[in-house]
């Protein structure tokens, strides 16, 4: 997946919020301006082309707080679908939130 192809379906209203998405959302206190600010200005860490339907990668950006935002997403049946959202954990991940601790 490119950011061009995530870029293009945010800029064209195409977007998906699975029910886990919307939920966590609620849950952790974070708008979907948030999230779409983050899809706009973000960067592709990982990629995850084997997901189920459809491959899918995770964003990485700071929301307009300058908090740290991931973003699990996936493009298909012309559209983006957002999965998940939520704040990288410093147990999981490195200072960076880019890097996963071992």
């Amino acid at each position: 997946m490119l950011l061009s192809e995530i870029h293009e379906k945010v800029n064209s209203y195409k977007i998906k919020w699975r029910g886990h998405a919307t939920q966590r959302l609620n849950q952790r206190r974070i708008t979907r301006s948030n999230a779409i600010h983050a899809l706009l200005n973000g960067d592709i860490i990982e990629d995850y082309p084997e997901d189920f339907p459809f491959p899918s990668c995770l964003v990485l950006d700071s929301d307009e707080n300058d908090l740290p935002l991931h973003i699990v997403c996936s493009i298909g049946q012309d559209f983006l679908w957002i999965i998940t959202v939520y704040r990288p954990d410093s147990n999981r991940w490195e200072n960076d939130n880019k890097t996963r601790k071992r």
